[in-house]
Formats: C-alpha cells, sequence, structure tokens
C-alpha cells in the first residue's frame, strides 16, 4: 500500500515536472518563431527606407497595409516606416531579454549545466567609447 503510494507521488510529480518543461519549451519556440517574424519585418522595413530614399522626393509611393494600398507623401510613409522600425527593434529587443531566463529555467528543470557566457549582454556605447580612448 505505502509502496502504491509512493509510485502515485512519483509518477505524479513527474508528470508535472514534464508538464512544466513541456509549457516552457513550446514558450521558447514560440517567441523564437515570433523574433524570427519581427526580424523579417525589420528587414523589409530597411529595404522600403532605402528605396525611398532612391526614389525622388516630393512624389507620393504607394504603400501596403495589410490588403489595402494606399498613395501617401514620401515623408508620412517615411515617418510611418521609421516608427514601425522603432516599434520592431523594441519588440525584439524585449523578447530577446525574455527568451534568456526562460532558456536558463528550462536548463535547469532539465538539469542541464548552465551555459557559460550565456547571460552576456552588449557593451553600450560609453563603454565603447571609453575602450576606444584607452588604446
Amino acid at each position: 500500500m505505502a509502496d502504491e503510494v509512493l509510485l502515485h507521488r512519483f509518477t505524479s510529480h513527474s508528470l508535472d515536472k514534464f508538464a512544466e518543461i513541456e509549457e516552457l519549451a513550446s514558450e521558447i519556440l514560440s517567441d523564437r518563431e515570433q523574433i524570427v517574424e519581427l526580424d523579417r519585418k525589420r528587414n523589409s522595413n530597411r529595404e522600403a527606407l532605402r528605396a525611398l530614399k532612391k526614389k525622388s522626393q516630393g512624389e507620393k509611393s504607394w504603400v501596403c497595409f495589410g490588403n489595402t494600398f494606399m498613395k501617401l507623401s514620401d515623408s508620412k510613409t517615411k515617418e510611418m516606416l521609421e516608427q514601425d522600425q522603432k516599434n520592431v527593434n523594441e519588440e525584439l529587443e524585449n523578447l530577446r531579454k525574455e527568451l534568456k531566463p526562460k532558456v536558463a529555467k528550462l536548463h535547469e528543470l532539465e538539469g542541464l549545466p548552465e551555459v557559460k557566457g550565456f547571460n552576456l549582454s552588449s557593451m553600450g556605447s560609453d563603454e565603447m567609447e571609453f575602450i576606444a580612448g584607452v588604446k
């Protein structure tokens, strides 16, 4: 009887842990897919901004919003693309920040060792200037 209770507790605990791992892994995959899509959007915006710079100024450009095309002034189009680019960059940064702790937690749940250097962040402009001045 006691063995059955222990077996039930062990099985229940294992299933809970597997469910937690599965849920976290699913979130990580979803975040990575979203990062890829946002990168594509950022590249498209970059291409559109470059095309606007090459085009003669003062004209209007056709812009697609979902299934609708509209003709807007180049300045308005550029302003909208730059704002969208800013939003995409912020969203990408947030997703990447949130992804690191999730991956670390998944490694912990799976019993894997911590990934060395995983929590590194890029240097800021102040740090880069300091290093450049130290030469």
